[in-house]
């Protein structure tokens, strides 16, 4: 059973950081690509950004340069730092893997950009 659980949002000022976590159950981490989404108020849910298992990533160009994610092969984990925020990096963050053709989905971490 593959179950993903999202951590570390929360509510930050302008400018700053958060890092957010994603812990993979079952057997399948070390050979998925894992991706992060956001969906913000009445928006269409976006790929922000994503590692292959051999650690080749790629970002949403509203994020470049600001955001990193990263993998722990050990603690099952894919990680968001999130640098530098803006208002506009305001939603929920979600994490998401695609193995034997179904589409698995954290609950997701809500993260507001406020001051």
């Amino acid at each position: 059973q593959v179950q993903l659980v999202e951590s570390g949002g929360g509510l930050v000022q302008p400018g700053g950081s958060l890092r957010l976590s994603c812990v993979v159950s079952g057997t399948i981490f070390r050979i998925v690509t894992l991706d992060w989404y956001r969906q913000a108020p009445g928006k269409e849910r976006e790929l922000v950004a994503v590692i292959t298992p051999g650690r080749i990533t790629n970002y949403a160009d509203s994020v470049k340069g600001r955001f990193t994610i990263s993998r722990d092969n050990a603690k099952k984990t894919v990680y968001l730092q999130t640098n530098s925020l803006k208002p506009e990096d305001t939603a929920v963050y979600y994490c998401h893997t695609y193995y034997d053709s179904t589409n698995y989905w954290g609950q997701g971490t809500q993260v507001t950009v406020s001051s």
